[in-house]
């Protein structure tokens, strides 16, 4: 590869996070597209990379990266001058705990719709894994509308002082825990949440479509931006 850091990504999935934390990181980096439909991810040369078969993947000079959370963390550790991470280890710890459970707990809930037959067969049974993605995903996602309601009082990433509040998920400081909650935000009319009750997760999508890296991703993925859409 010409450049150090490779990001294997499909649209709009879960890797939008990672292609995002690397163009703002202004590290180079190569971005190689993987078609999940026509079942990219499952060719022998991507398994030999990655046996999991799944995306996001970050080849570097040391080996592959897979799993967002890792390669986001990754990515902020090699671009410290681009403060994605806090630099306090209070807060580096709730980012590390805010990306486990988007990974954990909403990912999840919302893999239960397009991925349901990982856990069931039976059509009856995936009908009903799919009827609870809606409520699910809410009931994930009002928990980050409480955080953000008051940044989980957080710091400063910029030092231990007092208390500040924020439009970013750790407060007044932007992380990669915010390019990782908008990935999922973008999934929530898709999982037919009712995003009346989420004002402030709506809002944080908006105020993160503002910002030059994002929509350089969102135009070379070729994927909209969500807008005002409700």
């Amino acid at each position: 590869m010409t450049n150090e850091l490779m990001l294997y990504y499909a649209p709009g999935a879960c890797s939008l996070a990672s292609h995002i934390a690397l163009e703002e990181s202004g590290l180079p980096f190569e971005a190689r597209p993987v078609n999940l439909l026509q079942g990219d991810q499952r060719v022998d040369s991507f398994l030999a990379l990655n046996p999991k078969g799944r995306i996001p993947l970050l080849l570097t000079t040391a080996g592959p990266i897979s799993e967002s959370p890792a390669i986001l963390e990754y990515v902020a550790s090699m671009a410290p001058e681009a403060r994605l991470a806090p630099s306090n280890s209070y807060l580096a710890a709730k980012m590390r705990s805010f990306n486990c459970y988007l990974c954990a707990t909403v990912h999840v809930a919302h893999a239960h719709g397009p991925r349901g037959i990982r856990w069931a067969d039976s059509d009856s049974a995936l009908e009903e894994l799919k009827s609870k993605v809606p409520h699910t995903m809410l009931a994930a996602f009002s928990l980050i509308e409480d955080q953000l309601a008051g940044s989980g009082g957080a710091q400063s990433a910029r030092g231990e002082g007092a208390s500040e509040t924020g439009p970013w998920v750790l407060g007044e400081d932007y992380s990669v825990c915010d390019a990782y909650l908008y990935t999922f935000a973008r999934w929530l009319e898709l999982d037919r949440v009712d995003t009346s009750r989420l004002p402030r997760v709506l809002a944080h999508r908006r105020l993160m479509e503002t910002r030059p890296g994002v929509q350089s991703v969102l135009k070379a993925e070729g994927i909209a931006p969500m807008g005002d859409v409700a």
